[in-house]
């Protein structure tokens, strides 16, 4: 399939049907700690980057083909910036007039400050923007928007839709150490936090391989105390207690596609994985059919293997990553 993937073991949504509505990397941020390589060019304009039909019809037969109980949730997660994609909200729609199945959308957010993105996301069920930063210094250090992407237009965004919207609001906070997990920089997002009033905040590391070699996750003193300034927002819904969100476990679905390598192009495109991760995967098959899927990947021109901090991780030969 093109457009959809998995179901992958999600940190938050449990088994995650992926759909993927622009090309990699789509986007108009640059973020330091993203798994998926740098965007270049920065990308803006919001246009249909595949024909909406056919990313439903895919939709319709990865439902067909998978159990109810086999989904947790649909979930519109881009190679880039899902909101880009003109038909975000006819396709929400669509999917959700087929399958009682909660849908999610995984966004940075920067394209809430216009009326006509938040419209289209109010049928969602789970909407998780970003926000990695509460100073105009950080976000430009750690997201590296597109010129126009303000701090101001994130936050007003933010706050905007919050307002209209009755799902299920997850803020994203990434921790990069020694950039955003200091008392000051907690404090800054706390304060914005308090302004939006999110459902939960979901504490995240860079736990894939990140296009900057020198982005490291937090450490534990790091954790603790972003947990402990982001925990509480007075006035937040459901006291926004943040959440610290762990390395997920479970199943990779690599059904659906012509061959095994293929599969897992399909996956590792959008979702990287660790070689150790990418082996237990493949747990069911033969140790010969391991042995020629890896083979076959690493000789297919369509996957590579980047190394962070010791680690080897298979991802799509599109991604652009840092070397040094």
């Amino acid at each position: 399939m093109k457009y959809v993937f998995g179901p992958v073991p999600s940190r938050r949504l449990g088994q995650s049907l992926g759909i993927d509505p622009v090309p990699l990397k789509t986007c108009n941020w640059n973020c330091v700690y993203c798994q998926l390589g740098r965007s270049r060019p920065l990308v803006n304009e919001r246009s249909e980057y595949f024909p909406r039909e056919e990313i439903l019809t895919e939709i319709k037969q990865a439902l067909a083909y998978h159990k109810s109980d086999d989904i947790d949730w649909v979930t519109f997660v881009g190679s880039g910036e899902t909101t880009l994609h003109t038909g975000i909200g006819w396709l929400i729609h669509q999917v959700k007039s087929i399958t009682h199945i909660p849908v999610a959308v995984i966004t940075n957010g920067s394209l809430l400050y216009q009326p006509d993105v938040r419209i289209e996301l109010l049928a969602a069920d789970a909407v998780l923007p970003s926000l990695d930063a509460g100073s105009n210094q950080l976000y430009q250090k750690i997201n590296r928007p597109y010129p126009k992407l303000t701090l101001d237009r994130l936050l007003g965004g933010l706050i905007a839709f919050r307002k209209m919207y009755h799902g299920k609001l997850w803020i994203e906070v990434m921790l990069v150490r020694d950039f955003n997990d200091s008392e000051q920089a907690l404090n800054d997002l706390a304060a914005m936090l308090k302004q939006i009033q999110p459902d939960e905040v979901h504490i995240l590391q860079p736990d894939r391989p990140p296009v900057e070699k020198w982005v490291q996750a937090p450490d534990e003193e790091g954790l603790l105390r972003a947990r402990a300034i982001l925990s509480t927002i007075p006035g937040a819904k459901n006291g926004n207690v943040a959440k610290v969100i762990h390395w997920a476990s479970g199943s990779f679905d690599l059904s659906g596609a012509e061959s095994l390598a293929d599969a897992i192009i399909g996956i590792i495109t959008r979702h990287p994985m660790r070689e150790e991760e990418l082996v237990a995967a493949l747990k069911n098959f033969s140790s010969e059919e391991v042995a020629a899927t890896l083979a076959k990947l690493a000789t297919s021109g369509k996957s590579q293997v980047v190394e962070r901090h010791g680690i080897r991780f298979w991802s799509a030969s599109l991604a652009r990553y840092r070397s040094s």
